[in-house]
């Protein structure tokens, strides 16, 4: 079997098309329907079908796609296992992190990555998950750190390694907490709440709780960015929640005082390769520092 044409192959289920994989690949269209029909015909089988303007996969087509996903990924993970031995130059480590995942947390984690013998130049992007999974998948990125894992409706060939829980400390304004008469979690019910947003997944496992304990905030914010969330606490517009394995550096300051804390909610946080087995150095080394942090326990 020639790879080339495996290649080609692949780049057009993935990409839906033929003339988005030509564009992704700097190649024509004519090319690639050239080659993909040689694959075919070393294959005896057809791999796509036509359905009106669009191509779809034919039951072979599907079972080689399966194959071409290991097979490319496992290229990409030896790729990067060689690559991220090089010998006088520095390490290049790429890693995407959720805007959910709090600024501080992510530092801590990452530090790790570039205290290591080998020198090592981080390029560090935020994103939402989508966006980073979908660099991910093509390979711009080494890792991504999510809040979560890997959403199961995702396509992306990837893999999850879990890297921390943590319980929730609620955090205030000094001069908010001050006038709580009631004591936690029910003054939450009384003083104003800032949330993360939406498709954070604290927001996800923070609702139901609240409503079991049947408690009502009044939500007077949502941020999908903690930090920002962080600014309008310590401007006394509200009570937030943050991982406790974090409150100490929010509340060092003086600025934010811990309203209440719980072990019923927890926060997660995941790497996400294309690794099953994590070998990249700096990937080791993230993972070590969670460990050091209180691993899978509740922190």
């Amino acid at each position: 079997m020639n790879h080339k044409h495996l290649y080609y192959f692949w780049k057009v289920a993935r990409a839906g098309s033929v003339a988005r994989a030509a564009e992704s690949i700097n190649v024509t269209p004519q090319t690639l329907s050239g080659q993909i029909g040689l694959l075919e015909d070393s294959l005896g089988t057809q791999l796509f079908a036509k359905q009106g303007r669009s191509l779809v996969l034919t039951e072979a087509g599907k079972l080689a796609l399966d194959y071409a996903d290991e097979m490319f990924a496992l290229s990409a993970e030896l790729e990067s296992v060689i690559k991220h031995h090089p010998q006088g130059r520095p390490t290049e480590f790429r890693v995407g992190v959720s805007d959910a995942v709090p600024k501080s947390l992510a530092y801590r984690l990452l530090q790790p990555a570039i205290e290591g013998e080998q020198p090592t130049r981080i390029v560090c992007r935020e994103w939402q998950l989508d966006r980073l999974l979908g660099q991910l998948a093509v390979h711009q990125l080494d890792l991504v750190i999510s809040d979560g894992p890997l959403p199961p409706s995702y396509s992306v060939r990837a893999y999850n390694h879990q890297l921390l829980e943590s319980g929730l400390s609620f955090l205030a304004a000094p001069g908010l907490i001050g006038g709580a008469t009631l004591p936690f979690p029910a003054c939450l019910g009384a003083l104003p709440v800032l949330l993360p947003g939406e498709d954070s997944a604290i927001r996800s496992a923070l609702e139901p709780w609240l409503e079991r304990k049947r408690i009502r905030p009044r939500i007077v914010g949502e941020f999908d960015d903690t930090a920002l969330m962080a600014a309008f606490g310590r401007a006394g517009k509200g009570v937030f929640p943050v991982p406790s394995v974090v409150e100490e550096e929010f509340v060092a300051d003086g600025q934010l005082a811990v309203v209440g804390r719980t072990t019923e909610v927890t926060a997660n946080y995941y790497a996400i390769s294309v690794e099953r087995r994590v070998t990249h150095p700096c990937v080791l080394a993230i993972t070590q520092s969670a460990q050091r942090m209180g691993g899978l326990g509740v922190a």
